[in-house]
């Protein structure tokens, strides 16, 4: 009687071994986050503090600008162009008698602008002639001069429109501005700032947290630990990844939350488009991440290739603050290999305009790429040795 030779049990007990391991893995990972102060202030006290820093100190917006108003000659005209200084929300107006004290004041900082009403404006501005407001700006920073002329120049329009109203007389261009703001229609640089800071919040995250983490082992000796088990580095690398990659998500979590309610940005998106854009955004993190502690293995030497090669980009070169638009052209192209750049793209256009997705599907798939290089570097450079 012939019997047939049964297969060995040797790939089932692997594949049993195998998921034996990556749980135990992960649950070292995760009771070595928990027991780390360091990590979950990374991951959910930073994001606070930054977010409340920037949502409430940082604005580039110009409101209650002090200006100085000089009228030589007052009148019911120019007490009714003053009144509209005084009742817009831009400007915090000051009265002077003559140019000399402005001047002095401006050269003080203690204004920032000055508005000029000359002698002759009431009899020009009832007469054939022209009448003109002189406006004196300090243009030490320069966005804020232009937008203190641009706001000068819409409470002036707007003062003659409703002269010309009252009067009956239309203005002589016969034509008036009409604007319309789309995206953003409150103007509120918050709106703008909050969604991009989450950016560099999460590549705080995933990059340097994930590289400090994993230096630190190389440190104290658990990884060489590791590396004389039967674990193999595919597993190590996954084991470090999702744990880092649920922390992150928690982060993020707590930071639209706190956009949305703290600071009332509003989402105009769907939930699945920031979705996909925060998974991928954070594998190409955790990969950024992974690739330096492999290649710099002492916690000083990662947090400062971290902060170089990820922060500081992030924060200058993502469009968060600065227009990419307005850079040189050469550094316009080395924001191409900043993935920031992308998932702010993709988070300004969810929040702020909906789900566009000739914007979102780009930036996302240009994520994808560098999610699938720094992973594979990693993967690649990566070697279950101690040299």
């Amino acid at each position: 009687m012939n019997v047939a030779p049964q297969k060995p049990a040797v790939p089932r007990l692997r594949r049993g071994g195998s998921l034996m391991r990556m749980r135990g893995l992960i649950r070292k990972e995760f009771l070595q986050v928990l027991r780390d102060p360091s990590s979950l202030a990374i991951a959910f006290v930073m994001p606070v503090i930054l977010l409340l820093l920037f949502g409430y100190g940082v604005s580039l917006d110009a409101e209650h600008v002090p200006i100085a108003l000089v009228v030589e000659q007052p009148t019911a005209d120019t007490a009714s162009l003053c009144g509209k200084f005084e009742r817009s929300r831009y400007f915090a107006p000051v009265y002077m008698h003559t140019m000399r004290e402005a001047e002095r004041l401006m050269m003080a900082r203690r204004v920032d602008a000055i508005v000029h009403l000359r002698e002759d404006f009431p009899q020009r501005l009832r007469g054939p002639g022209q009448a003109s407001v002189q406006l004196v700006v300090n243009g030490v920073d320069a966005n804020t001069a232009r937008i203190v002329e641009g706001y000068t120049n819409g409470v002036f329009g707007n003062w003659l429109e409703d002269q010309a109203s009252q009067s009956g007389v239309r203005p002589a261009t016969g034509a008036s501005l009409e604007a319309r703001v789309w995206f953003n229609r409150r103007l509120r640089s918050r709106d703008f700032l909050v969604p991009g800071l989450i950016a560099v919040i999460m590549t705080l995250i995933g990059a340097l947290l994930t590289a400090l983490v994993v230096a630190r082992e190389w440190e104290r000796g658990t990884m060489e630990a590791l590396m004389v088990t039967p674990v193999g580095i595919h597993e190590i690398l996954l084991g470090k990844v999702l744990p880092y990659f649920t922390l992150g998500m928690g982060g993020m979590l707590l930071s639209v939350v706190m956009a949305i309610w703290q600071f009332d940005v509003p989402l105009r998106g769907s939930l699945g488009s920031l979705l996909l854009g925060t998974v991928l955004f954070l594998l190409t993190a955790l990969g950024m991440g992974l690739l330096i502690s492999t290649v710099a293995r002492i916690q000083f030497v990662a947090a400062q290739v971290a902060i170089i090669t990820t922060f500081l980009p992030a924060f200058i070169l993502s469009g968060f603050i600065f227009d990419v638009g307005s850079m040189p052209r050469a550094i316009q192209v080395i924001t191409y290999i900043i993935p920031a750049r992308y998932f702010v793209g993709i988070l300004q256009t969810v929040f702020l305009a909906g789900d566009v997705w000739s914007v979102i599907l780009p930036n996302a798939l240009a994520l994808a790429l560098m999610a699938t290089f720094f992973l594979g570097m990693t993967r690649r450079m990566a070697r279950k040795r101690l040299d």
